[in-house]
């Protein structure tokens, strides 16, 4: 199946189909650091407080950008003072908003709470964000479906409307990516999965989904073929510094992970998304394109915050040099799936 999706992704660049449509989430980012998190019923002094733009449908479509695509982002803000905080920010990076949409009452907010360890919590208050609506992503899709190669979504916005924008946007040709996270309380139905091409977990969320505990390569591959069993062309498993498991109908591949210094690993996901989906939608292959992503999610946990840590791709490019230059680029290895 990796050879089909490489084959989909060099015709719809061949076509001129180069677009990048995100449907999803959009949050100002209240983001606090501290030496440790505290403790239940605990007050502790923290060192640092950002509000910057956030929501991993935003944070996915600024990724993308900075990767070099065409992004426009399907997605709700509301009508409070954090409305200029997100048109601004995704302005500045080129992100394409005719197919956003202005609700009355509050913008989604998302507080995380950073260690100096670079491990992160987070609550996230959807606000806007429940109001994305079927209707919206069928306009949009309608309108810019036909020039885009890529849709990237996620699970901070309703399900069905979720389920909606990917059965849309299969049937338009697109490669559809599911970043599930954060992962479902419900489970989806299998009709979700048939409609992916390509998941992206990590290894948290493949656990909860799949019912594997997932804690090396081969319980990675046992949980990336649950989801080719539900019809899903590509299941692709992050595990943070272990690297990545990429499973298909060929066989499973095991990406070595960049070593860097974690400062805060919020957002890492979203580059990783961002760039994975540019790469496609460029023509690249699912190992370039993987080899890109993981190079933008390692650059991100060098720095603190969500949409601040996106690297750009003149930054992920010259990673990349440096890392085969010193025979440290992510590496892949490849075994059949018994």
């Amino acid at each position: 199946m990796t050879s089909s999706i490489n084959e989909q992704a060099a015709a719809l660049a061949s076509a001129k189909r180069t677009g990048v449509i995100v449907v999803g989430s959009i949050t100002a980012d209240v983001t606090t650091f501290s030496p440790r998190l505290p403790r239940r019923g605990e007050t502790i002094f923290g060192d640092d407080v950002t509000l910057v733009l956030g929501g991993k449908g935003a944070n996915q479509a600024v990724a993308a950008s900075r990767a070099g695509a065409g992004v426009e982002l399907v997605g709700c803000v509301g009508t409070d003072a954090f409305q200029a905080l997100v048109l601004d920010g995704l302005s500045a990076d080129g992100v394409v908003t005719e197919h956003l949409r202005i609700v009355e009452g509050a913008t989604g907010v998302a507080h995380i709470r950073v260690d100096d360890t670079g491990e992160n919590d987070i609550v996230i208050v959807p606000k806007a964000n429940s109001s994305l609506s079927i209707e919206q992503v069928t306009a949009a899709l309608g309108d810019i479906g036909p020039t885009a190669a890529v849709l990237l979504t996620q699970l901070e916005v309703p399900a069905p409307v979720v389920l909606h924008a990917i059965r849309l946007a299969r049937s338009a040709g697109l490669i559809t990516v599911l970043d599930p996270a954060p992962a479902p309380v419900i489970p989806l139905s299998d009709e979700v999965w048939a409609s992916v091409d390509i998941v992206t977990p990590n290894e948290t969320e493949a656990a909860t989904i799949t019912g594997t505990a997932v804690t090396d390569a081969a319980s990675a591959t046992r949980a990336g073929q649950w989801f080719l069993d539900r019809g899903t062309r590509a299941a692709l498993i992050t595990l943070a510094s272990a690297g990545a498991v990429l499973v298909t109908a060929d066989g499973s591949s095991v990406f070595a992970a960049l070593t860097v210094t974690a400062i805060d690993t919020t957002a890492a996901g979203d580059a990783f998304a961002g760039y994975l989906g540019a790469g496609l939608a460029r023509g690249d292959s699912l190992d370039v394109a993987l080899r890109s992503a993981m190079a933008a999610g390692a650059l991100a946990v060098t720095r603190r915050g969500a949409s601040p840590s996106l690297p750009f791709r003149a930054e992920v490019d010259d990673l990349l040099q440096t890392t085969t230059q010193t025979n440290t680029t992510p590496s892949i290895k490849t075994e059949a799936i018994a």
